[in-house]
C-alpha cells in the first residue's frame, strides 16, 4: 500500500457518513421547527451543547437508544429521521424505501424547501397564533395566494 493509499484511506475513515449526517440534519430541522436550542435538548438528553452539534453535523453517529430518546424528546417516529433519504445513499434499491417497510415507495421533496430558513421561520410565526380560527384563515389566505396546480 503506497503512501497515498494510506492518506487517503485515512481521510476517508474521518468524513462523516451521508446516512450520518442526514439523520443530523434532519434532527435539527426538527428541533429547529420546535423552536428548541441545542442547549436545550441536549439538557433533555443529558448532552451538551457540543454533542448535539456533533449529532447534528453527523460527526458523531446516533447509536439506536439515543434516536429513539431523540424520536422521543422532539415527538416524532424514528422514521422521521430517515424520510427523503436520497436512494443513492442507501445502496441500488435505497435506503429510504426500505426504512418504509412494506409501503408504496416514498418520494422526497424535490428541492430544499424545507431547509430554508425562510420555511422554518414562518412555520414558527405560524404556530405562534394562538387563535386555531385567525390560524386557519391565515393558512386559507396563503393557500388562495398560491397559483393552481
Amino acid at each position: 500500500m503506497s503512501s497515498g493509499d494510506t492518506t487517503e484511506k485515512v481521510e476517508k475513515e474521518h468524513r462523516p457518513s451521508p446516512i450520518d449526517v442526514h439523520v443530523g440534519s434532519r434532527v435539527r430541522l426538527r428541533r429547529t421547527l420546535l423552536g428548541m436550542s441545542q442547549e436545550r435538548l441536549g439538557e433533555a438528553l443529558g448532552l451538551t451543547f457540543q454533542q448535539v452539534q456533533k449529532y447534528e453535523r453527523g460527526v458523531n453517529r446516533i447509536g439506536a437508544s439515543r434516536l429513539f430518546d431523540l424520536s422521543r424528546v422532539l415527538d416524532v417516529p424514528i422514521s422521521f429521521f430517515f424520510d427523503d433519504l436520497p436512494g443513492s445513499v442507501g445502496g441500488s434499491q435505497g435506503f429510504a424505501n426500505r426504512v418504509a417497510g412494506f409501503a408504496e415507495t416514498q418520494e422526497g421533496f424535490g428541492d430544499d424547501t424545507l431547509h430554508r430558513r425562510e420555511t422554518l421561520e414562518l412555520v414558527r410565526a405560524y404556530y405562534r397564533i394562538s387563535d386555531p380560527s385567525v390560524r386557519k384563515r391565515v393558512f386559507d389566505l396563503i393557500k388562495a395566494m398560491t397559483p393552481v396546480e
